[in-house]
């Protein structure tokens, strides 16, 4: 069965109001579900505007309409208008994607901030940040979450142990090709399943090479339409999809439909994976076509100190099996 994960991150207040009750009504008439990532501290998004010199970062704006998606407000919040705390707010909201059998998650505490500093600051920092997510994600549900899904695709090296100690299952930090286990240079395993968003955003495409907003689904729909793997992770936007690109989205999810794709969640394509017997891969840090700045990326596979590791662990299960009176 071949799967296709939505991943919907919500980075904003107005994302929250007002996408994501839009998406699930959607989600529910094509009978997909989907995992809703949150923010769930102060929304500071009038702070990104330090990225301006950042390569690529005027023309990714200029090109994607933010004002329009985002609002004039929202652009404004944590600079001249004080940012809403979003998990306060829009609490009821949150349980609503649960309530009705969508999986909620955790995007971060403050999504500027941890975007835009995470790759600097230390292991006391991304566990503060880390921590008030998580603790917030608690009185909300009243649980612990499962999965975890970084800002920006922004890490740093705390903060890949940091989730499992916290308690999650799983996540969805990265772009890459396909699930894998991470691994350090030496082949231990650190951190958590992976579960990379493997096709381009609405956002890195439309403005380039000719794609528009009355395309942008052509575009992706021929990226699905015959792949050389069974599992795809798509990453939406609460502000976007779930905003005036909505259309887009109806059309991408008719389209999978009709190639025969079943759209779940990063827990059911989770479910659906043997976690024992994913690939080994390292993390690096790369770039993807129409994002500014560097990002979290699936690395190169196995090390040669793993496959070592493998072959000692196979050659010490054969002596057990070999040994007198063993069966």
């Amino acid at each position: 069965m071949r799967r296709l994960a939505l991943k919907v991150d919500v980075d904003t207040w107005r994302g929250t109001r007002d996408g994501v009750p839009r998406l699930l009504d959607v989600l529910e008439r094509h009978d997909a579900r989907a995992s809703f990532l949150f923010s769930l501290g102060p929304d500071h998004t009038g702070r990104a505007i330090r990225r301006a010199l950042r390569p690529g970062f005027i023309g990714k704006v200029s090109r994607t309409s933010v004002v329009g998606h985002y609002g004039i407000r929202t652009l404004l919040y944590g600079t001249l208008l004080p940012g809403p705390d979003i998990g306060r707010r829009e609490a009821a909201t949150m349980r609503r994607v649960r309530d009705r059998g969508f999986e909620a998650g955790v995007h971060c505490w403050d999504h500027v901030s941890w975007q835009d500093r995470v790759g600097v600051r230390d292991a006391a920092w991304t566990r503060a940040q880390m921590q008030r997510a998580v603790d917030r994600f608690g009185e909300i549900f009243g649980a612990r979450p499962r999965v975890h899904g970084a800002a920006g695709w922004q890490m740093n090296d705390a903060a890949w142990p940091l989730e499992r100690e916290l308690g999650f299952e799983y996540a969805s930090d990265t772009r890459g090709t396909h699930p894998f286990r991470p691994v350090d240079a030496e082949g231990r395993d650190i951190g958590v399943p992976q579960l990379p968003t493997t096709l381009p955003t609405l956002d890195e495409m439309i403005g380039v090479h000719g794609v528009t907003a009355d395309n942008a689904d052509a575009r992706l729909l021929a990226l699905t339409a015959d792949p050389p793997r069974e599992v795809q992770v798509y990453t939406l936007h609460a502000e976007l999809e779930g905003g005036r690109l909505g259309n887009v989205f109806e059309r991408l999810l008719r389209g999978w439909r009709t190639q025969g794709w079943t759209l779940v969640g990063l827990d059911g394509l989770f479910a659906s994976l043997d976690a024992r017997a994913l690939p080994a891969h390292r993390f690096a840090v790369g770039t993807v076509s129409g994002r500014s700045g560097t990002l979290a990326v699936q690395g190169t596979g196995a090390t040669r100190a793993e496959t070592r590791k493998k072959a000692d662990e196979g050659a010490a299960a054969t002596r057990v099996s070999r040994a007198p009176g063993s069966v």
